[in-house]
């Protein structure tokens, strides 16, 4: 369906203030339009930043580590849309032998959420980060020190060890670099995702996923296609 032309917009916008129905319309057109504005910029800055996104070393990663499609999930162990979406991204993961997640620790104001953050870069030194991670997302209430602690302890982390190791100021610096990249793709808050060119605000049930994920892989397909030079006699 072709996009209305701004004189048909404006007469619009006109019926609707006379029927004093615009300001709804009004905000529908503003969020469309600076969404679009949005998806361009996304097309430009995430090929650009394409090693912090997805080849960061101090990110933990699950699934393929050289899977054909990179998704990245900004997080928050107190949020409770990221807590409801492991499930899918676990989900996602099974089904797709091929595909990478890359977590981003993006710890809101919430007291907690940045401690939970910091330990769980820090259980990678046990090799104990999935395991971790999934039991902090599956935690019931806000997370705080003593039950992030608790859960460590439950998943086998030796907890003095884990402790000393969140004082690596390595960790700080993560954490700042996940704070300037969601600046710079504009992402405000918890989950988000990065897949393909694209900022995904919040994770969609698996159908919906993994249709981005195919989108995402048919794209990156068709991008690394070689141009064919034809040499003429």
């Amino acid at each position: 369906m072709p996009e209305p032309r701004a004189g048909h917009i404006a007469l619009l916008i006109l019926a609707l203030l006379l029927a004093g129905l615009a300001a709804p319309v009004i905000d529908h057109l503003r969020q469309r339009e600076n969404h679009r504005l949005l998806e361009a910029d996304w097309r430009k800055l995430i090929p650009e930043r394409r090693d912090a996104l997805f080849n960061d070393p101090s990110a933990p990663t699950a699934g393929n580590p050289n899977g054909d499609v990179p998704l990245v999930m900004f997080l928050d162990y107190n949020c409770r849309h990221c807590r409801a979406g492991d499930p899918i991204i676990q989900q996602a993961l099974k089904n797709d032998p091929k595909l990478k997640v890359v977590y981003k620790e993006y710890p809101g104001k919430a007291p907690g959420s940045k401690f939970a953050a910091v330990a769980a870069l820090a259980s990678r030194k046990q090799g104990k980060y999935e395991p971790f991670h999934h039991a902090l997302m599956a935690a019931r209430g806000q997370v705080s020190e003593f039950s992030i602690l608790t859960i460590a302890r439950q998943v086998g982390l030796d907890v003095e060890k884990l402790k000393r190791d969140m004082e690596d100021p390595a960790i700080e610096d993560t954490l700042e670099r996940n704070r300037e990249l969601a600046t710079q793709l504009y992402i405000t808050g918890t989950p988000a995702l990065v897949l393909g060119d694209e900022v995904i605000g919040g994770v969609p049930e698996i159908p919906a996923l993994e249709r981005l994920i195919a989108k995402a892989r048919e794209k990156l397909s068709v991008d690394t296609v070689p141009d064919h030079h034809f040499a003429f006699f």
